[in-house]
């Protein structure tokens, strides 16, 4: 009976981790370098990003620096929605889950 329990806890856990770390993985980095295979769109969007970031910010009205803020947020929400990256639903996790234990 204990083995069983011991399985049961044992998997428990295992779901309550995979669900918990695996959206910490699907994000992908915001610092990507130079690479011929990236579209020249976002090359341009990575650029711009970089360029801002290298700016001396010091001098710049408090009305400018709240334009550069929403510039960089739409860049990022533009590089995100380009869909390169690979997203599991949860429904494909507990599939994936449930094939482990049958396997296993």
């Amino acid at each position: 009976m204990k083995t069983i329990a011991n399985k049961m806890s044992f998997m428990t856990l295992f779901m309550i981790l995979t669900m918990s770390l695996l959206p910490t993985f699907s994000f992908a980095n915001e610092t990507a370098i130079a690479n011929p295979e990236v579209p020249a769109n976002v090359q341009v969007m990575l650029d711009r990003l970089e360029e801002i970031k290298e700016m001396d910010k010091s001098d710049l009205s408090r009305a400018e620096k709240k334009e550069l803020r929403k510039e960089v947020r739409s860049i990022k929400k533009e590089l995100r929605s380009t869909g390169n990256g690979v997203y599991l639903s949860v429904g494909a996790i507990i599939i994936i889950i449930l094939l482990l234990i049958l396997l296993l």
